[in-house]
């Protein structure tokens, strides 16, 4: 089902008229440096594409035939390549590192120019193919050292040639181009005959696939997505028995797949993770991906509204996710695009494979519908600074220690992100993260409130579908829960100290609030003797009363202090003390005179 979604993905891209993805045989790769040369074969220039300033420098990227799988050995792309492959200069290493063997690097210019001298008409005798293999045959090294793109060349970058007057390489030219899909059409029918999984076509079965790039944390080379280990599993009566050959089927044989399926399935599958794609988000180690079986706004939109906001414009996550709001109220995504198909693949790296972390087929309709639920699950009262809606990368930083990515607990960022798209409870390994965390820093967060309020409130919503929320957006008065009795119990004694001690360094949260949220029989009963004392302190008596009144109001519904508090219960404790916490800072209306000052 993912190989046959991806490879609708690509049958559709090849008709959009502004990002069609390379035809069967080539694919898009930046070359830094075009090599241009004259009829003759004499160097004209070595053109610099690329752009930005220091390490932020981008390549431009341009249309070539698609790259050989490179193992130990020596294997030559066509009409593109590094410069030991294409020039013969030895990159240069760093002190310590084994110097290239020259001996090897004439061996790969050897197989360089032999791949091109092996094209057939009308190729061999096109003008640019001429052209480059006068320049190989004749070009000396020496020259290119008085250029200024010497010790760039040095560091083995992917060179390609260009035909002076012309505005494209020299494998796009059209009889180059031309015989290039020809021989891929060719050598894809040569392979071994099969029934291919995608298509249901007799057809040549690829052998190897081609590398998936782009996965956060896989092999910068490219790992598989699918692949069969070649391992020597154990032994029969016959002799060794290759753990790939299953029923007598060799690597791809076992998983049959046509040569053009599979290019059509990897070139999908690298476009949508290419690097600045806006299909693409990165949640903790899972690389997400998003596609629709035709053109939505919600194939990008859906990165604006989970990703962190760029720092040029801060504010285009909240008008997304605002956006969105309206758009559902509205019924738009219900009028257009609600039957329409949506795709979510989650990818996390596995040595030289790819694990599928999750995989999601759904419709545009009902993703908006789950993605407004969880903006409204973890809507919380909040600072007038702070932002409406929050990241997803935020939220689940807020759960790490120190609030590092790398730290983000394993699973957690894939699983959240699946219960989002589907509707689902969040992990509970999301709440216990984020009351830990609280109890570790005895700071509880914005983000952190957040996520435990939409934990609580979607698994009661799921488990007694009539109770729609549990808790409120901000203070309620009514809860008579005892772990958020507590909280705000909690709260209001801190408060008390705080007002009693001006500038104080360290409030009762510093000190107890571990113990308190979980077993509060240990240390209420000391609070409130505690807080006698700082209430005598107060100047204000007008105050005092206050809060002799709101304590009295929050203990009136306490039977007695439990002497345990569940992992949920500690996540109500969090949100009573937030809540409160928040409603102390809250701005009052002032009240409206009455009688005759009216």
């Amino acid at each position: 089902m993912i190989l046959q979604a991806l490879y609708d993905y690509y049958q559709r891209k090849q008709t959009d008229p502004e990002d069609a993805l390379p035809p069967f045989g080539f694919e898009w790769k930046e070359i830094p440096f075009v090599i241009e040369i004259d009829a003759d074969g004499h160097l004209v220039q070595i053109e610099d594409t690329r752009s930005g300033e220091g390490r932020k420098k981008q390549a431009r990227a341009f249309l070539v035939p698609q790259g050989v799988k490179k193992t130990s050995g020596v294997a030559s792309n066509l009409l593109w390549d590094n410069a030991e492959y294409v020039l013969a200069i030895p990159r240069k290493v760093k002190k310590g590192q084994k110097k290239p063997d020259p001996a090897r690097v004439l061996q790969q210019q050897e197989a360089f120019i032999e791949r091109i001298r092996s094209l057939p008409e009308p190729a061999a005798s096109d003008p640019g193919i001429v052209a480059v293999l006068a320049f190989l045959d004749n070009f000396a090294c020496r020259e290119l050292m008085r250029l200024p793109v010497w010790k760039e060349l040095r560091a083995n970058p992917n060179l390609s040639f260009r035909l002076a007057g012309d505005s494209e390489l020299v494998c796009q030219r059209p009889a180059v181009k031309d015989t290039i899909e020809r021989l891929a059409e060719e050598a894809a029918d040569s392979q071994d005959k099969g029934i291919c999984l995608i298509t249901g076509e007799e057809r040549g079965i690829s052998r190897l696939h081609p590398a998936i790039k782009g996965v956060w944390g896989a092999q910068t080379s490219g790992a598989n997505i699918v692949s069969v280990n070649n391992k020597i599993s154990g032994k029969n009566n016959a002799g060794p028995t290759p753990a790939f050959a299953s029923y007598l089927k060799q690597q791809g044989f076992n998983s049959p797949i046509g040569e053009r399926p599979v290019f059509a399935y990897t070139t999908a599958l690298n476009h949508l993770l290419r690097k600045g794609s806006p299909q693409r988000l990165q949640v903790g180690d899972s690389s997400t991906v998003f596609w629709a079986e035709r053109p939505t706004e919600m194939e990008t939109a859906v990165v604006d509204i989970f990703g962190e906001p760029p720092k040029d414009d801060p504010d285009r996550q909240t008008e997304k996710v605002a956006a969105l709001f309206k758009s559902i109220h509205h019924g738009r995504y219900v009028r257009d695009d609600a039957d329409t198909r949506f795709f979510v693949l989650g990818l996390s790296p596995n040595a030289a494979r790819i694990a599928v972390r999750f995989w999601q087929v759904t419709t545009v309709g009902e993703l908006a519908e789950h993605i407004v639920q969880h903006f409204e699950d973890i809507r919380i009262t909040h600072g007038g600074k702070q932002p409406e809606y929050l990241p997803l990368f935020r939220l689940l930083t807020s759960t790490a220690v120190q609030g590092k990515a790398d730290n983000i607990p394993p699973n957690l960022a894939g699983d959240t992100l699946r219960a989002i798209f589907e509707g689902r409870p969040y992990p509970r390994t999301l709440l216990a993260a984020a009351v830990q965390r609280c109890r570790a820093e005895r700071d509880i967060s914005y983000t952190r409130a957040a996520l435990i309020k939409g934990c609580l409130n979607r698994a009661t919503r799921i488990s007694n579908p009539e109770q729609k929320e549990e808790l409120t957006v901000s203070l309620d008065p009514d809860n008579t829960n005892p772990g958020y009795r507590l909280g705000r119990l909690f709260a209001v004694l801190e408060k008390i100290q705080e007002e009693a001690n001006p500038g104080i360094n360290a409030t009762i949260r510093d000190r107890y609030y571990g113990s308190a949220s979980s077993t509060p029989v240990a240390v209420f009963p000391t609070l409130i003797k505690l807080s006698k004392h700082h209430l005598s302190k107060l100047d204000n008596k007008g105050r005092e009363v206050n809060f002799e009144r709101l304590l009295g109001e929050i203990i009136d519904s306490i039977d007695d202090f439990p002497p345990h508090l569940s992992l949920e219960d500690q996540g109500r404790f969090a949100i009573g003390y937030y809540h409160q916490r928040q409603d102390f800072f809250r701005k009052r209306e002032p009240e409206t005179a009455q009688g005759d000052d009216q």
